[in-house]
C-alpha cells in the first residue's frame, strides 16, 4: 500500500479529530508533523498518544519539509484562505476545512493558487462521506428516484456555540447551513439559481444581539428545474438531527437521523429508543476518515479530489445570497452575486 507524509496545521478542536481519525483509520497517510502557535500542554500529550513525531509551534517547519507531500489546514476560519494559499505555493497538496473564508475573492485566490502550483484542493464538506447521505446520494445517482424535483434536508445542533464564536461565524448560513448547501447540490447534480431565506431568533436572545438567527429555513431554485428546502435549529435538546430526502418522478429516497444504535426498548408502558449523538465528532467520526481515505487515494493516484475548490466556493455564493436575501426580504438569484 503506498502512503504518503502529511502535516496538520491546527490543534484546535478539528485539528484534533483528524489527527485522530488519520491515525486510526487512514493508514495512506502518515502524520509527520503538526503545528499550532497556541500548542498547550494538554493538547500535546493528546497529540503525544497518537504517535505524531513532531509537535510544534510553528507552521513553516512544514511547509518547508521537502518529505511532506500534502497538509491538512484546520486553523482558525479566518486563516484557511492564508495557509491554503502558503502550503499549495509551497508545493504541496492542500485539505482545506469548511468554509475557506467568507469572503468570495478570497475563495478564488485559494482556488488560483491551487491551480497555478498544480497541487491538489480538497475541501472539507464531511457530510458527502457520511455513510447514510453516502447512500441516499447514490440511489439518485443510480437513477432510482428518476428526475429529481424537491429535496429536503433538516440540521439542527444539541446546543448553540458560544456568543464570542457566534460574532466571527459570519453566521448561521456561513457557518452550519453552509454544509447544507452543499448536500442539496450533491444530491440535486445540479446549481442553485435562487434563494429565498427565513429567519428569526427563537432559542437565544444573545445570538440575535450579536446579529445572527439561530433558526431558519431556506428554499431553493435548481438550474434543473428542482426546489429544495433547508430548515436548521441552533438547538435541539435531544441531541444532533440531521436527515435528508430526494423525491423524484419514480419514487423517493431518504435517511433517518443517525443514532449510536437502533434498538428500541418495547414495555408496558410505552416503547424507549436510544439517545441521539451528542457530540459531531462522534456522529461523523467515520465520515471525517472517510474524507481524509478520499483525499489521500486522490494525492497517490494523481486523481481530482471528491470536494474541489469550485466546490467550495459555490455553498459560498448561495450563503451570500441567504444573508441578503434575509435582510432584504425577498428572493435573490445567485447571478446578483458576484463578490
Amino acid at each position: 500500500m503506498k502512503t504518503i507524509k502529511i502535516g496538520i496545521i491546527g490543534a484546535g478542536r478539528i485539528g484534533r479529530v483528524h489527527a485522530e481519525n488519520i491515525a486510526k483509520f487512514v493508514p495512506e497517510m502518515e502524520i509527520k508533523t503538526i503545528a499550532d502557535p497556541y500548542m498547550s500542554e494538554e493538547t500535546v500529550e493528546f497529540l503525544q498518544r497518537l504517535r505524531i513525531p513532531s509537535i510544534v509551534k510553528d507552521a513553516d517547519v512544514i511547509l518547508k519539509d521537502p518529505e511532506i507531500r500534502a497538509v491538512v489546514v484546520c486553523s482558525p476560519t479566518d486563516l484557511h484562505a492564508e495557509y491554503a494559499i502558503k502550503v499549495a505555493e509551497a508545493g504541496k497538496d492542500v485539505f482545506v476545512e469548511k468554509p475557506v473564508d467568507y469572503r468570495i475573492e478570497r475563495v478564488r485566490e485559494v482556488i488560483a493558487a491551487a491551480k497555478k502550483a498544480g497541487v491538489k484542493l480538497q475541501v472539507g464538506f464531511n457530510r458527502r462521506f457520511d455513510h447514510n447521505h453516502r447512500a441516499v446520494y447514490e440511489a439518485v445517482r443510480a437513477g432510482k428516484v428518476g428526475k429529481v424535483n424537491l429535496i429536503k434536508i433538516s440540521s439542527r445542533d444539541p446546543e448553540p456555540p458560544t456568543i464570542d464564536y457566534v460574532k466571527v461565524s459570519g453566521g448561521i448560513f456561513y457557518d452550519m447551513m453552509v454544509h447544507d448547501f452543499d448536500m442539496a447540490r450533491f444530491l440535486a447534480g445540479s446549481e442553485v439559481t435562487e434563494v429565498f431565506a427565513y429567519g428569526g431568533v427563537l432559542v437565544d436572545p444573545a445570538i440575535g444581539e450579536a446579529g445572527d438567527v439561530d433558526t431558519a429555513v431556506v428554499s431553493l431554485k435548481f438550474a434543473n428545474g428542482a426546489m429544495g428546502v433547508i430548515d436548521n435549529s441552533r438547538k435541539a435538546v435531544y441531541g444532533y438531527d440531521q436527515r435528508v430526502e430526494v423525491f423524484g418522478s419514480e419514487g423517493a429516497v431518504m435517511d433517518e437521523n443517525d443514532t449510536p444504535n437502533n434498538a428500541t426498548y418495547y414495555g408496558a408502558d410505552g416503547t424507549v429508543s436510544g439517545a441521539c449523538y451528542k457530540i459531531m465528532w462522534d456522529r461523523y467520526t467515520m465520515a471525517f476518515a472517510a474524507e481524509q481515505k478520499a483525499f489521500a487515494e486522490a494525492v497517490i493516484n494523481d486523481t481530482e479530489t471528491q470536494v474541489t475548490g469550485e466546490d467550495g466556493l459555490a455553498p459560498i455564493l448561495i450563503a451570500a445570497a441567504a444573508t441578503k436575501s434575509l435582510k432584504e426580504g425577498r428572493p435573490v438569484k445567485l447571478s446578483e452575486i458576484t463578490e
